[in-house]
């Protein structure tokens, strides 16, 4: 027979209410967070005890309604209590009343070692790998720390709750938030390791308040354990590492053949010695035609050396698209077209270049062009601010020419060797090319017939 079938028993036998003297609750679980404790048809004895250990409180519901709460403590359940007093109206009905009411033990210590994971891929874009589908997984830990809140908008009337019951809400709540975090971010998959506790600090910062508000409790911790990636994706990545680890592919032959020679050495003699001693000779001569020349591993038939390898094919993007191109063809395009953007790449490289950085292509790139000298009594470049403020580098006869058309303005000018600016027509080239530039004095009048003398004065 369970408890509260005993607690009903007892009360229709008896006819009337049991006193309760002391209120108190031990629990022997670790994931109950509430427990009602059984009023049943009974009453609270005047005097009585209410103890409430630490890491728990007490919750008094009067006739449907939120009373009071009590941390930990031993109080005195009396009509003297005023936060109880309600309790206690029975009394005048000479205790023949069950008492209307509910008093909830809240387990308020932490619920460590919660599990959570993502059900499902989150879809990312990584800045290095593009778009990418990630799973990840960890644990968080969670307290009671308004526990009016969380029987009012979780408990309600249940008389026994336990974490099952409300971790797949959070864990729901845990997973989508951890994907906003996780997208805003921006982190590099490949740079996550180093993040994630900077991932779990976050989140409580994040969901923290939105918890304490909407169901009474604290996220204490969040802890992210991994974060993966899909395994057609993790193949990719350890082909990439694997071939960064074996660097000259030359000499990793090399190795691995003379390796295969110790072993066929080390056999046992039942063997067939004719396959022996021709995989021998074969082996002899690969690695005789490696150290004397740098030969390839494999021979054309006949024993004619195989053709010369092509040249090597770089990853191009520029204005014209993108290609695989050797470097001699990088190079005339990077000729043809020196203000456009061109980058190469090729297997191994972290990320894109710049042609300027890659030896092999930017040796074989041509000067640019040099500049056409002046023109013939242009003079050279000099310095130039005129009346609107610019500033040019232009020949002295062009410097000239612009004092000529604007004679009253503020021309000055400077060259190399000179302390400061100082008036266009100060400048020798400029005068001279001034003083050339300038008509010629109209020629003096012709002479005429003597004019007559002036008439005399009149008396």
């Amino acid at each position: 027979m369970s408890f509260w079938n005993s607690v009903k028993k007892t009360a229709v036998e008896h006819g009337k209410a049991q006193f309760l003297d002391i209120i108190e609750w031990l629990d022997e679980t670790r994931d109950t967070i509430v427990f009602r404790f059984p009023v049943f048809n009974q009453a609270i004895q005047d005097g009585g005890k209410l103890v409430v250990r630490e890491g728990q409180a007490a919750v008094f519901v009067s006739e449907g309604k939120l009373s009071d709460v009590f941390g930990p403590g031993t109080y005195e359940l009396s009509t003297r209590t005023k936060a109880i007093a309600g309790f206690f109206e029975s009394i005048k009905y000479a205790l023949n009343y069950p008492y209307k009411g509910d008093v909830y033990f809240v387990n308020t210590r932490q619920f460590t070692d919660q599990k959570w994971g993502t059900p499902n891929p989150i879809m990312m874009h990584d800045k290095e790998i593009g778009p990418v589908r990630i799973r990840a997984f960890g644990n968080y830990a969670y307290k009671v720390t308004d526990p009016a809140v969380f029987i009012r908008e979780i408990v309600g009337t249940s008389g026994l709750f336990t974490t099952s019951e409300i971790n797949g809400q959070l864990k729901r709540k845990l997973v989508s938030g951890f994907a906003d975090t996780l997208g805003e971010s921006e982190i590099p998959v490949l740079r996550l390791a180093a993040a994630y506790m900077d991932l779990g600090d976050a989140m409580r910062e994040r969901l923290s308040k939105w918890f304490e508000d909407s169901y009474g409790i604290t996220l204490t911790d969040f802890v992210v354990e991994n974060v993966s990636l899909p395994p057609e994706v993790e193949k990719m990545l350890d082909k990439r590492s694997s071939m960064g680890l074996l660097g000259d592919m030359g000499k990793y032959t090399q190795f691995q053949t003379a390796e295969a020679i110790g072993k066929m050495a080390e056999r046992p003699g039942g063997g067939n010695a004719f396959m022996d001693a021709g995989m021998g000779l074969a082996m002899g001569h690969v690695m005789g035609g490696a150290v004397a020349g740098g030969a390839a591993p494999g021979m054309a038939p006949g024993g004619a050396p195989p053709p010369p390898p092509g040249p090597a094919l770089l990853h191009y993007h520029g204005p014209s698209g993108q290609a695989q191109l050797s470097a001699q063809d990088i190079a005339q395009r990077v000729a043809a077209d020196r203000s456009g953007a061109h980058n190469v790449w090729a297997p191994g490289w972290p990320g894109w270049k710049a042609w300027r950085e890659v030896p092999e292509i930017a040796n074989l790139v041509p000067p640019p062009a040099a500049a056409p000298p002046p023109p013939p009594g242009a003079g050279a470049p000099v310095h130039y601010t005129g009346p609107d403020g610019a500033q040019l580098q232009i020949p002295a006869g062009e410097v000239a020419a612009r004092v000529a058309a604007d004679p009253g303005g503020r021309h000055l000018v400077w060259k190399a060797g000179m302390s400061g600016w100082i008036p266009a027509k100060d400048l020798p080239e400029v005068a001279q090319a001034l003083a050339a530039a300038a008509p010629p004095p109209p020629p003096p009048p012709a002479a005429g017939p003597t004019p007559p003398p002036p008439p005399p004065a009149d008396e």
